[in-house]
């Protein structure tokens, strides 16, 4: 294979280090309220570099807030623009002031104190331009796979997931940790029957703990909700079980030794491959689906700082997301053909035998390469910037830190 130690393309530095593969502008609105002139102004500038992300309720909720910020302080983000309404819990001020202390030029307002619907998006389109401007004069800096964070989620899985797409995923994330980047894969309720492999997998004692406990939280919470992440589109894929496709969504993660647990909103502490733990801790409200959607994935990956994600389907899905690109694998070569226009990359020849493993990790190492350099995903070229925010309650950190130092 390729060498690609040496590989180097110029990024965007941020005040705290890291550094991001785009330089976007987001707006962030803090109620369902103030959505509609968030996008009217993210619309009407009509630019690549324009997201618009937020939270719809009125009310606190601890886990939103703390992902709000994770986004904002995200380094493919250079500037925000925070929109309220004026009367609900999460408060645009805040939002700007934590962009401000990151190093980001950052704008506020209320919509209830700029006149309404049509005076507030003159408004934020005033501010909106001003910020992007400012972005022109960002920092740029070189970068190389030691400096990425890149994250992983099936979505539409069929049998080819576990057999082509997932497989590659596994490889490339072996190759990025070998070259010192950071790799995160999610879906722990997609590790049904797999604890003790999980396990032996943890880089040392207080990982394996972390695993232990977070596998046994999931199975867990799986029980109370009476769902586990298994669907008919799966089983009409030729899936037959939850633990089926529980060994499929897991050969994601490779092959290296797992330094641990995070959680959503938590960047991983230091280089190596990171299980992302979504699913809500226990509480006695009880709310909050596993896994409701593609895209809530995809934020809670993002949220860790990834700078790409990888979405992994073998029956097809059209996302993408908003702050980070999103980068579409098919196992499935029917699938890649029939849905050309929103798939990335094609696994199925694996399948085949038309191509190795090793060889389609090595494009696969390319296509990171060309989409770190500037390139844009399918998903990016379509305009898809999708996203999902729920309530929901998780703690900070693994409930068994404290234990572990």
């Amino acid at each position: 294979m390729k060498e690609y130690q040496d590989v180097r393309w110029q990024g965007y530095l941020r005040q705290d280090g890291r550094k991001g593969i785009r330089n976007k502008l987001l707006v962030v609105y803090t109620v369902e309220c103030s959505s509609h002139v968030a996008k009217e102004i993210a619309r009407r500038i009509d630019s690549d570099d324009v997201d618009v992300v937020g939270f719809d309720g009125c009310c606190d909720n601890e886990y939103a807030v703390r992902l709000l910020l994770a986004l904002i302080r995200h380094p493919n983000v250079g500037a925000v623009l925070a929109v309220g309404l004026g009367c609900e819990y999460v408060q645009p001020r805040h939002l700007a002031e934590k962009a401000l202390e990151a190093g980001k030029p950052a704008q506020w307002f209320f919509v209830q104190e700029h006149g309404g619907t049509g005076p507030s998006i003159e408004y934020g389109l005033r501010q909106a331009r001003l910020l992007l401007e400012e972005l022109r004069h960002t920092t740029m800096a070189s970068m190389g796979f030691s400096d990425l964070v890149v994250g992983a989620e099936c979505g539409g899985s069929d049998y080819t997931s576990g057999l082509a797409g997932n497989v590659v995923v596994g490889r490339f994330y072996d190759k990025l940790v070998d070259l010192g980047g950071t790799a995160v894969f999610e879906e722990i309720v997609e590790a049904v029957g797999l604890k003790d492999l999980l396990v032996r997998r943890g880089a040392d004692n207080c990982a394996r703990e972390q695993l232990a406990y977070t596998y046994d939280k999931a199975l867990e919470y799986c029980k109370s909700v009476r769902q586990y992440s298994v669907s008919p589109g799966n089983f009409a894929g030729g899936l037959s079980s939850i633990e089926e496709k529980s060994m499929g969504a897991v050969i994601k993660s490779g092959s290296r030794p797992i330094s641990g647990v995070i959680k959503v909103s938590q960047p991983p502490p230091r280089h190596g491959l990171w299980l992302l733990d979504s699913t809500p801790d226990p509480y006695w409200m009880g709310f909050g689906y596993t896994n409701p959607n593609d895209n809530e994935g995809l934020m809670d990956l993002i949220s860790c700082g990834c700078q790409l994600v990888f979405l992994v389907t073998g029956r097809g899905n059209i996302v993408g997301s908003a702050v980070a690109p999103v980068y579409k694998i098919t196992g499935n070569s029917v699938t890649f053909q029939r849905m050309s226009g929103d798939m990335d990359f094609n696994a199925g020849p694996a399948l085949s035998g038309e191509v190795t493993l090793e060889q389609l990790c090595e494009n696969l190492c390319d296509e990171v390469l060309r989409v770190c350099s500037g390139g844009q995903t399918n998903a990016e070229r379509l305009g898809h910037k999708e996203y999902f925010i729920p309530y929901k309650y998780q703690e900070k950190e693994v409930a068994l830190k404290r234990r572990c130092e």
